[in-house]
């Protein structure tokens, strides 16, 4: 394991203990333009209570799940790869995906360009934190 999969890993699981993911999650951006920024991922995620895989899969819960962890998705090889090395979605680990998919897991079937706004990141991030129970 490498010294950034150990410290992803560690990261994850401190959030995860310490209660704090989905707070932090909604501190950090706007909910409410989150959702409005979500339209650009809804082809291919779903969100809510009748949430259901797409092209990827359901995000309800997804800030702090660890990566590949829906049943019933067919993940990539570069991401159940990505899900053995300890890759845990916390805020930080999804606003790296949402930046590049393709240079954050390398390999994804994930196609979005990303969002190039740090600002457009955090509002998802805290759109997604607002399904933490779904």
């Amino acid at each position: 394991m490498t010294l950034e999969t150990a410290m992803r890993r560690l990261a994850g699981v401190l959030l995860i203990a310490a209660g704090t993911v989905a707070a932090q999650a909604q501190e950090a951006g706007d909910a409410a333009n989150g959702e409005k920024v979500f339209r650009k991922c809804k082809a291919c995620h779903d969100v809510g209570e009748d949430a259901k895989a797409k092209v990827g899969p359901p995000l309800n819960g997804v800030i702090g799940r660890p990566a590949a962890a829906y049943e019933d998705f067919a993940y990539s090889d570069a991401m159940k790869t990505a899900a053995a090395d300890g890759l845990v979605w916390s805020p930080e680990t999804i606003a790296e995906l949402l930046e590049k998919p393709k240079d954050f897991v390398p390999g994804t079937k994930m196609t979005f360009a990303g969002l190039r706004k740090e600002e457009e990141r955090a509002d998802v991030i805290a759109y997604l934190a607002t399904f933490a129970d779904e």
